[in-house]
């Protein structure tokens, strides 16, 4: 294990998120905001000296060899980290006074996953909203590959910028947009750069948003977070509003090499990836199962259709926004929500979930299987897009399910010590492996997670960074072999 360059990396994230923290500061002096500005000035002093520290422990590191051990324990000590210095301005503000909560509550912002503990977050100071929501636009794409994009910290050593974009990127397996993976973390943090400006426009202009609530909100939909700015999450807002968001939460949902391929000409191989054909066939008949089921509770078909949509597209992006409590729908809905959790978005988005891909993926697994089955002699080869798809991932993606049901599993029978009914347990995992924000019953669009013991919260926290990371950076810090020095 190359420790030395690990902490290297992580004193450079470090200064990042020193830097990101500026604009809420200079929002906490514009609105005289003292208790938060003393909270992030606190918290400035804790990460320059940790900082400073770390650069003193790796004055003398070597870049060496850097290889997927050490990519994933960068990964996952770098977003712990981020997290417990990201929610000290919580602590220290007295707006979350206590440790457990704040770091819930970062967690949730930087897996972009908008499970709050907050109980009016109306009540929070701007610069606090704005650091909040501002977190799900940095853990969108990963801060990891923002470092990627903006220094060279590896050298000529190509093997580090692979192994990290594998570590952080969702999916069963990172490519390549372009032969130099620095270029391919620049060109898709310029698609989400401007996808998210088109938004906050867009919202200003159209939907009559203030430009403080459009600028939150743009971060959380292309984040696919879901941290809003006010209690009742997007119901109070236009209907041209909620429409926006509909489309940007599926915009951000879709792989950005799609995008890649369209702005370079080649829009009809995007059109044809089975990811974004899948994706979008999920979509529709998501809409339509919950548009039927819920239409007995609308007076207009026009409001049930726009309410189907947001809630298949902040379900299924993983987002998490709200404009109606699907609560109070039939069991049938409750049942396509939780098919939206588990299905998610695509990979290569800033959406969580299963992914799609993984799900085409076995389903032509178990096709083979069964024709197999039948002719036990025949050789058949997976393919996705027309091109083999290696054993070694078809084999990845079957342990990735494994390990994502017994983490579900795990969570639901540990959190179950609080006595609430198996929907809100079940759900509240769902919502927290998935990065989706809420779930149902106790933990719905109109409720949250305050009312969860402290132990409980813990196990979540630890559900929202496994199903970000898809588990295994995560995991693999718990190991003792990780942790053996390389020979």
């Amino acid at each position: 294990m190359n420790f030395k360059f690990v902490l290297r990396i992580i004193s450079y994230i470090l200064l990042i998120e020193a830097a990101l923290m500026v604009p809420s500061v200079g929002i906490a002096l514009y609105q005289q905001e003292w208790n938060a500005l003393y909270g992030f000035c606190v918290t400035y002093a804790i990460l320059f000296l940790c900082v400073g520290l770390l650069f003193i422990i790796t004055k003398n590191y070597q870049r060496g060899h850097f290889f997927a051990r050490e990519g994933l324990v960068t990964t996952g000590l770098t977003w712990i980290v981020m997290s417990a210095i990201g929610c000290l301005p919580f602590v220290f503000s007295n707006e979350i006074p206590h440790f457990v909560d704040a770091m819930f509550e970062m967690v949730s912002g930087f897996t972009t996953t908008g499970s709050s503990i907050l109980l009016n977050v109306e009540e929070m100071s701007y610069s606090l909203l704005f650091w909040r929501s501002f977190s799900h636009w940095v853990g969108g794409m990963g801060i990891l590959v923002f470092l990627l994009a903006i220094v060279s910290v590896g050298g000529k050593n190509g093997g580090f910028t692979m192994h990290i974009m594998r570590a952080e990127s969702p999916g069963p397996a990172s490519g390549k947009i372009v032969p130099k993976m620095k270029d391919t973390a620049k060109i898709t943090y310029s698609i989400y750069a401007a996808l998210t400006v088109i938004d906050v426009l867009l919202l200003i202009v159209i939907g009559k948003m203030p430009v403080f609530d459009a600028v939150c909100i743009a971060f959380g939909t292309a984040g696919t977070g879901g941290f809003g700015v006010k209690a009742d999450s997007m119901a109070s807002y236009s209907h041209a509003a909620i429409n926006i968001t509909t489309v940007f939460m599926l915009l951000f949902s879709v792989n950005f090499s799609v995008y890649f391929l369209i702005l370079t000409g080649k829009a009809k191989e995007a059109l044809k990836d089975e990811e974004f054909i899948c994706f979008i066939s999920v979509v529709f008949l998501a809409i339509v199962g919950l548009f039927a089921t819920a239409l007995p509770f609308y007076k207009q078909y026009g409001d049930c259709l726009r309410d189907a949509a947001f809630t298949v597209g902040t379900i299924i992006s993983t987002t998490g926004y709200a404009t109606t409590d699907y609560n109070q729908w039939p069991s049938m809905a409750h049942t396509i929500v939780l098919l939206c959790m588990f299905a998610g978005a695509c990979a290569g988005s800033t959406g969580g979930g299963f992914k799609q891909v993984r799900l085409v993926i076995l389903w032509k697994t178990l096709r083979r299987n069964v024709h197999k089955f039948l002719h036990p002699s025949e050789v058949r080869v997976i393919e996705y897009n027309n091109r083999p798809m290696p054993e070694s991932i078809v084999n990845n993606i079957s342990s990735y399910l494994i390990v994502y049901v017994f983490l579900i599993m795990a969570s639901t029978f540990l959190i179950s010590v609080d006595g609430f009914d198996f929907e809100t347990n079940f759900s509240a995992v769902m919502a927290t492996v998935n990065n989706i924000g809420p779930g149902l019953s106790l933990v719905g669009p109109v409720s949250n997670f305050a009312s969860f013991s402290m132990f409980s919260k813990i196990i979540l926290t630890f559900d929202m960074l496994a199903g970000r990371l898809e588990i295994m950076p995560i995991l693999i810090l718990f190991s003792k072999s990780t942790w053996k020095r390389a020979r």
